[in-house]
């Protein structure tokens, strides 16, 4: 490093000591692990009050697990004279630096203090955000074209891979926002397209992964167990991301959908589960292949992995009106949205059996709830 870097870095230091107790993304830092979990489980009663004696304990991890565990981040990036390059969370008008956040993996950490030391200065490089999603990492610059990489040699980058960095790309995206990625404007710069997961799947560098293996696991044995699909049966899967549980439904032989948004998850999913069926699009814009796909079927069964959002109101109509699947698992990350569509859920004839937190996101306010319904009527 030089003597200009070193002095970069070392005011980057300075800037960032503290930063972290002002970020604005883990409201649940300072409460002890059983506080949080209190909270979580109160919140949960609260918005899901008419099944609350269907509501399980909260399933979580160890202490030490609930740590440095964030594989999958979106950080920006400001450039300033006097701190160099600086990664965080805005806050207002202010971006927070958390270049040593805890709850971010090695990796993480490790891959923004190498890129504060390397990267050529704004506007010479026009950085806008940092995305890593486990193994593979994205630059996203706000322009078509940026300076030579010249520090990003392959003895650079290799150093890298022993925190676990398989995948270093460039994406060239000008009107990169609220909306991340675009399908041109992709260079690898180090390493390979594609990496494997913990549970063994598949992923590429704008896939979406849950964060905490151990405890997706178990929400997939449970939703598992509960439809317990069997040859012949028809299950949907919508939302189905990379086909973590495609993978699950196949192999026991059902006959399964898939539908998921984006290309990459898709092209994904139909490397981990080969025997699934995929298609790409709005779950709502594919209603007419999930339409012509049902009647056949022995058993109707539907699992459902949506966005915040929840269901769309169209696909809530299918499921309950014309699908009618004889058992469905929904895993939720929005009590509010879950609350809603189980309204609409119950109403059709469906019984809520059992309502299963995870906290796939310790330290946040952030939970998850797998329900499990059955037709009734």
């Amino acid at each position: 490093m030089s003597v200009i870097e070193r002095e970069s870095s070392d005011c980057a230091l300075k800037l960032a000591a503290g930063c972290e107790s002002r970020c604005p993304g883990c409201r649940h830092r300072n409460l002890s692990a059983a506080d949080s979990a209190a909270q979580k489980a109160a919140w949960l009663r609260e918005r899901l009050a008419p099944w609350a004696e269907r509501l399980q304990p909260l399933q979580t991890v160890d202490e030490a697990a609930r740590w440095a565990y964030r594989r999958k981040v979106c950080l920006s990036a400001v450039w300033s004279e006097a701190a160099g390059w600086q990664f965080g969370l805005w806050r207002r008008d202010e971006l927070i630096p958390i270049p040593d956040c805890p709850v971010h993996a090695d990796s993480v950490r490790a891959l923004v203090r190498w890129l504060m030391q390397v990267l050529p200065p704004y506007p010479l490089f026009p950085l806008a955000f940092l995305v890593q999603s486990g193994a593979q990492a994205t630059l996203i610059v706000k322009s078509h074209r940026v300076a030579s990489l010249d520090g990003l040699s392959v003895a650079a980058c290799e150093a890298l891979a022993a925190v676990g960095l398989e995948g270093l790309w460039l994406h060239r995206h000008p009107a990169a926002g609220r909306r991340l990625f675009a399908r041109n404007g992709w260079q690898l710069l180090w390493g390979r397209p594609r990496s494997r997961d913990a549970l063994g799947l598949i992923y590429g560098p704008t896939a979406f992964q849950q964060l905490i293996p151990v405890l997706y696991r178990q929400a997939l044995d449970a939703a598992e167990a509960f439809l317990a699909p069997q040859a012949g049966d028809g299950l949907a899967d919508l939302y189905c991301g990379i086909g973590a549980s495609l993978s699950r439904w196949t192999a026991r032989g059902a006959r399964v959908l898939g539908v998921e948004l984006g290309g990459e998850a898709v092209e994904c999913a139909r490397l981990n589960a080969p025997w699934a069926e995929v298609l790409r699009g709005k779950c709502v814009d594919r209603l007419p292949q999930l339409r012509d796909w049902t009647p056949s079927r022995k058993s109707r069964l539907l699992y459902l992995n949506p966005p915040r959002t929840g269901l769309e109101p169209e696909i809530l109509e299918w499921a309950t009106e014309q699908f009618r699947p004889e058992r469905l698992a929904y895993l939720s990350c929005s009590a509010g949205t879950l609350s809603r569509d189980l309204q609409g859920l119950t109403a059709a004839g469906y019984a809520v059996e059992a309502l299963q937190p995870y906290d796939f996101f310790p330290q946040t306010h952030h939970v998850e709830t797998l329900a499990l319904l059955r037709r009734a009527v």
